[in-house]
């Protein structure tokens, strides 16, 4: 039966906040849930899903969602599937319990694996609703699942988070954002330190001012350093005129030094006076210039190691480090995937002119499934290239062939770790032996290292070279 457009009707329940969104048009199935939920929980009925749509991006976001598979119209429950996935794409946390007239093992495999937290199967107690709903809305955070959250940040940027990592490091951007310290941001290549570090400046108090971005690994150490700190008229050939570096058009502002790590050594040194005092000099110039900037940087190297090898100086780390970040791979938030991977659709059609392209269950499994070295720049470029090329079973079997490319060079490196290992077991062996062999011919010949050597036929440069590798030492008698 298909959808009948209506308001949502509201059934409100005072003593209870957990918000049952019901979709299901069938007059009767919706009676007989409402008799059965409505004592207990604040319900809203949905007949269209339009309708689900707009609830899911209003808040307070619903604590579960009743979805009746036959809420579409035809036998094949093809706009259920459809809203399923929209609901777990926008809300993967919100969990969605299934509504079957009769037992379909498939089916039932199939939402599971999709990730509906639940399925009924028609007739069913009251009771029983009643159960798997409290048990659900008990996991879910109390009743209050997690939601996603998009923070616009200009210029077609925005701060998109819905797992409790992204959680937890938006609420340590907001609590350092009421400090002037310096910020780290660690994290590999493409995981969004730019946009955490854009959004400390959103929540600080110096929103107003100026963000301004320098990339520390572009540029040769002389252009750098003008580039940061300005130059004075005739300080190298060709500089007419004075002009200020970053560092000065963004006083009282913050300046985000990315790819910190491939900072020139000798600017290290000028970088450190900027964090200890706030003063610096202009290339060429002799006044010193007081600025008041708060400094970000990001790596994705590890710092540490490159402090070991005197590649980076440990007091410019401290100094840069008044507070740490360090933001997770995709691959370690891959619930965050179907969220973003909706969000760069949204934020890239208009690019491309044209509507959203649709995500299926086939491409979100995809997406969720490749390991994302590039992490999220590359799920975003993935989305331009579904835009641009309007084929998803191009853009599956691409994903598909480098999961499995992944898959084979581990079990390669695997491999190769097996056979270096067994290389050196063998090696070891045989040393063992060899050693013992030598030892012994040795003592037969009284340590006589000339006759040892001719029985084993062997120099006697070879034999001396043996001795000081096995550490062998004559025994000596009482």
């Amino acid at each position: 039966m298909p959808f009948q457009s209506s308001e949502p009707s509201q059934i409100r329940h005072q003593g209870r906040p957990s918000q049952i969104v019901m979709v299901c048009p069938e007059p009767a199935v919706r009676s007989k849930l409402c008799s059965m939920l409505s004592v207990r929980f604040a319900v809203t009925l949905l007949c269209n899903p339009d309708d689900l749509v707009l609830c899911l991006s209003k808040s307070p976001v619903p604590t579960l969602v009743l979805l009746d598979w036959f809420a579409g119209g035809d036998s094949t429950g093809k706009t259920a599937l459809g809203l399923l996935t929209t609901i777990l794409s926008t809300r993967p946390s919100l969990p969605v319990v299934i509504l079957f007239d009769f037992l379909d093992p498939k089916k039932i495999v199939l939402v599971t694996r999709m990730g509906a937290a639940d399925v009924l199967v028609n007739p069913f107690s009251e009771r029983e609703i009643e159960h798997v709903i409290q048990e659900h809305i008990t996991s879910s955070s109390d009743g209050n699942p997690v939601e996603m959250d998009e923070t616009p940040l200009g210029e077609d940027t925005a701060f998109v988070r819905c797992s409790q990592r992204m959680r937890k490091i938006e609420a340590q951007c907001v609590l350092v954002a009421r400090t002037n310290v310096p910020v780290l941001i660690l994290g590999e290549s493409g995981t969004g330190k730019e946009v955490a570090a854009l959004f400390i400046h959103k929540v600080s108090a110096r929103r107003q001012q100026s963000f301004l971005k320098v990339n520390c690994a572009a540029m040769p150490l002389d252009l750098l350093e003008s580039e940061l700190f300005g130059y004075e008229q005739g300080a190298f050939t060709g500089a007419v005129k004075s002009k200020p570096g970053k560092f000065e058009i963004c006083n009282h502002g913050t300046i985000f030094l990315d790819e910190i790590g491939e900072m020139p050594a000798p600017l290290q040194a000028k970088l450190l006076q900027v964090l200890q005092d706030g003063s610096f000099s202009r290339l060429g110039g002799r006044s010193s210039i007081k600025v008041d900037v708060r400094v970000i940087a990001a790596t994705n190297i590890n710092i540490k190691a490159a402090i070991a090898k005197k590649q980076f100086r440990e007091d410019l780390y401290y100094r840069l480090n008044g507070f740490e970040l360090t933001i997770p791979p995709l691959r370690e938030r891959r619930d965050e995937i179907p969220v973003l991977a909706n969000y760069f659709m949204r934020k890239n059609c208009p690019e491309f002119g044209r509507d959203c392209l649709p995500l299926s269950v086939s491409m979100m499994q995809a997406l969720i499934n490749h390991s994302w070295p590039g992490n999220v720049r590359e799920l975003e470029n993935t989305i331009k290239r579904y835009l641009v090329l309007e084929d998803e079973h191009a853009i599956i079997n691409e994903l598909t062939m480098l999961l499995r490319d992944a898959k084979s060079m581990a079990l390669a490196t695997e491999a190769r770790n097996f056979t270096s290992g067994l290389k050196r077991i063998v090696r070891g062996v045989k040393g063992d032996a060899e050693s013992v062999v030598i030892a012994q011919t040795l003592e037969d010949h009284h340590w006589n290292r000339s006759a040892a050597a001719r029985e084993l036929q062997i120099s006697y440069k070879a034999l001396l070279y043996k001795i000081k590798q096995y550490n062998l030492v004559q025994q000596k008698t009482a």
